[in-house]
């Protein structure tokens, strides 16, 4: 359970911060961040300290207890002894899993899905005749507020070629096929002639079909054997996590300056943010969320949108 958070009381947590990152910058990485967030990343692992208010709040992660437990003291004693005439005192919670974070709350959840505009007929049953046909695996369709969301996008960037990979029971490519112009289209790739099957009435009742051009196949053969040319104002990645890095480096190439990637799942249910996950998909997304982050290619934000979407748009 690596991951653990804490608050200490003080009327000076900027100061504090500042002669922490300064103290301890000749041990570990020591990052001052402009809006007075300190970063310290030790071998086995990371403490994000940030300045509110009159406290201090502390977030300490490891891929071990143990290792976690050393990054914690270290932290906790540096502080406390900076702020011992105050008598500052850190108070960590337990240690929790990854896994068990709450990344939406119910209650919240539920004012949301009522706080869209209504999904219509169709993509209602679309959502039970999934359901039905593929039992727990339903829980991989996006939800009618994502879907709503993406279709806002499609009409925001005023995108009239699209690429999806990932299409399930085809939920996703039918918020985006309708959002699209008359004359748009949309390249929806996956591997399953199962699922996708389950999609295409949907499609020619809502009908978009004729914008839809499924492909199935591995999607990086699919896309390695486009023109690598930029085509394509919006792209959806929600298919294999281990991937990611392919699709996103593949799709990049062939988007439109201005145009936007969408990513899904960048939280993988809170195991992202826990580095005791060591799958490749676990170590897949980290890294690319890191490398997101730092690519001068693009403008990106992560946002709390259900498990994770990440928007990084073409520079």
């Amino acid at each position: 359970m690596p991951i653990a958070t804490a608050r200490a009381a003080t009327d000076r947590p900027e100061r504090y911060l500042k002669q922490l990152v300064s103290h301890l910058g000749h041990k570990v990485t020591a990052e001052l961040a402009g809006d007075g967030r300190a970063t310290l990343t030790f071998d086995d692992g990371t403490c994000v300290l940030t300045p509110a208010g009159d406290e201090i709040e502390l977030i300490a992660t490891a891929a071990a207890p143990d290792t976690l437990t050393r990054v914690q003291d270290v932290v906790t004693r540096h502080l406390e002894r900076f702020g011992a005439q105050e008598e500052l005192r850190v108070q960590w919670t337990a240690p929790v899993d990854g896994g068990d974070l709450s990344i939406i709350d119910p209650a919240v959840s539920a004012y949301v899905l009522t706080h869209c505009t209504p999904p219509g007929e169709i993509l209602h049953e679309l959502t039970v005749r999934t359901r039905e046909a593929t039992g727990r695996a339903a829980a991989m369709q996006i939800s009618h507020d994502e879907g709503a969301f993406l279709s806002m996008l499609v009409k925001l960037t005023g995108a009239r070629h699209a690429i999806e990979v990932g299409v399930f029971t085809g939920y996703s490519a039918l918020c985006i096929a309708r959002a699209l112009p008359s004359d748009g289209r949309l390249l929806a790739c996956d591997t399953s002639e199962e699922w996708t099957s389950i999609a295409r009435p949907f499609w020619e009742r809502a009908g978009v079909a004729d914008r839809i051009d499924l492909k199935i196949g591995p999607a990086t053969e699919t896309l390695r054997a486009l023109p690598a040319e930029p085509a394509f104002d919006i792209a959806f990645i929600d298919a294999d996590k281990a991937s990611y890095p392919t699709y996103y480096e593949e799709i990049l190439q062939r988007l439109r300056p201005g145009g936007l990637i969408v990513l899904d799942n960048v939280f993988l249910a809170g195991r992202s943010l826990d580095p005791a996950y060591q799958e490749e998909r676990h170590l897949a997304m980290r890294r690319l969320n890191d490398f997101i982050a730092a690519d001068d290619r693009v403008d990106a934000v992560m946002l709390t949108v259900r498990d994770g979407v990440t928007l990084a748009r073409k520079r």
